[in-house]
């Protein structure tokens, strides 16, 4: 479980979800040639086989759980599903194309999550604009990770409407940094249309 504050909207609540981490990866890299080529384009690596199989599900509660773990064991899992106790989450070098290919309707997830690992990856606002436009995702979008207080209004543009804080920051003020912009001129997600479509001039 991640030692964080958590943010729906503008209100600062208990998280019930459970965070299912994948286990730390020990194999050499170049005996995976797909995972070399990831690497060498980026310097991150997808799940290892290993890293899935030894993934330990909880069997109650509600969970979030890597994508590709979820995809591993997507039928013993529909239950599960259909009672609103699997999450997903993503990495921001993952791609939403297993995700799309398995499910028709990806709503059927209360809730997608995406893992930043560093703050320069702007990765994040693209996947949360893909899923909430092209892929129409209405449920709880978080973004948890190496999120700064300086990105949330950002990325509540982007289609995020929950965030986690890391342990050691404010929360409080972090709720602040959702308001840092009264008006916004430019039309994005959460504010469809631009500011000169919205305002009339006397």
């Amino acid at each position: 479980m991640l030692n964080s504050q958590l943010i729906l909207n503008q209100t600062i609540i208990h998280d019930e979800w459970t965070f299912v981490a994948l286990p730390s990866g020990n194999e050499e890299i170049k005996k995976q040639a797909g995972k070399v080529v990831l690497f060498k384009l980026t310097g991150e690596s997808l799940p290892s086989e290993l890293q899935i199989n030894e993934t330990v599900i909880p069997q109650t509660g509600k969970i979030i759980l890597p994508l590709s773990v979820y995809l591993k064991n997507r039928d013993a899992l529909q239950d599960r599903v259909k009672n609103n106790e699997i999450a997903l989450w993503i990495a921001t070098h993952e791609t939403l194309d297993p995700l799309i290919s398995s499910e028709k309707d990806i709503n059927v997830f209360p809730l997608i999550a995406v893992f930043v690992e560093r703050f320069q990856d702007g990765r994040i606002f693209t996947l949360g604009n893909l899923l909430r436009t092209r892929y129409q995702f209405k449920n709880t979008l978080r973004a948890f990770g190496d999120v700064l207080q300086d990105q949330l209004f950002y990325l509540k543009r982007s289609g995020f409407d929950s965030y986690l804080i890391k342990a050691g920051k404010d929360s409080n003020e972090a709720l602040k940094a959702l308001q840092s912009f009264s008006d916004p001129y430019q039309g994005a997600v959460d504010i469809k249309e631009p500011v000169w479509k919205r305002k009339v001039r006397s």
